[in-house]
């Protein structure tokens, strides 16, 4: 009987274990996933926006787009800034949260009472910023191998 207990005890123990790791693992992927969806994002704009700032500065709808894209940015950052995170990337995404709070200022100063200042835009370091901020991408990646 004492054997049975004692193999019933060291099943559970190993069961639950394996249960934690799968948790663990799974959640690392899960922000791997969400960080490198968030910078995909990010350099799809930088690969849009300079093209766009040529076309909004004659075109009303494509500045309106612009200011848009940015806006949805920004809301995208402050959401991203604010999830939990496995323990395995805390380091990884408070320096990532540490970029995007410079990106945030940066977005903020072009967006003059919430409508895109194009000059500023242009006159900007926010391409610059995503640029260091896509540089993150191979480090997150690494989380999930």
């Amino acid at each position: 009987m004492r054997i049975r207990m004692l193999l019933f005890v060291v099943v559970s123990t190993l069961l639950l274990s394996a249960c934690s790791l799968v948790e663990k693992v799974n959640s690392s992927l899960d922000y791997v996933n969400l960080a490198t969806e968030h910078i995909n994002k990010l350099s799809t704009f930088a690969q849009q926006a300079p093209q766009m700032m040529k076309d909004a500065a004659l075109n009303p709808e494509t500045k309106q787009a612009l200011e848009n894209q940015l806006i949805g940015i920004k809301n995208d950052i402050e959401q991203f800034n604010l999830k939990s995170v496995p323990t395995i990337a805390k380091d990884i995404h408070q320096q990532l949260v540490e970029k995007n709070k410079v990106l945030l200022d940066e977005i903020n100063n072009v967006l003059v009472n919430g409508h895109l200042a194009l000059d500023s835009l242009q006159n900007s370091q926010i391409l610059t910023t995503i640029s260091d901020i896509t540089n993150f991408i191979n480090r997150i990646q690494n989380l999930g191998s």
